[in-house]
């Protein structure tokens, strides 16, 4: 199951238990949706709930990321699972966004609510 909530361009998404294609796909219209209307999402993905998740979900979120790569501006990752950290490090491959893991909520968000770093300062 998951919550989402969108607020101009920040998603906030907490799984709980399995994650599922129906889930997945609910998450991809909200950010396809926030991202239309505001630009780069930051997004804020509570994983910290989430028990397992589904292969079809695997490869729906690899085709996601491969198609969107522009859609995202930050991605605060909330977990402490050693095994999705790793997923994280790996999808800063496919998309130009900053990517971080969090194991305390607060900090994620605080690093959401930064001012977007610009590369030629």
């Amino acid at each position: 199951m998951i919550t989402l909530e969108t607020r101009d361009n920040r998603v906030e998404a907490t799984v709980f238990g399995e994650f599922t294609l129906a889930d997945f796909r609910a998450f991809e219209e909200q950010i396809e949706y926030a991202n239309r209307f505001h630009g780069p999402v930051r997004l804020l993905l509570d994983l910290r709930q989430m028990i397992s998740y589904t292969i079809d979900v695997a490869w729906e979120e690899l085709k996601f990321t491969r198609a969107h790569p522009d859609a995202f501006d930050r991605i605060a990752i909330l977990t402490d699972d050693d095994w999705l950290m790793w997923i994280a490090w790996i999808e800063r491959f496919f998309v130009h966004a900053e990517i971080r893991t969090f194991t305390d909520e607060d900090a994620a968000r605080a690093w959401l609510d930064e001012p977007a770093t610009n590369a030629a300062d």
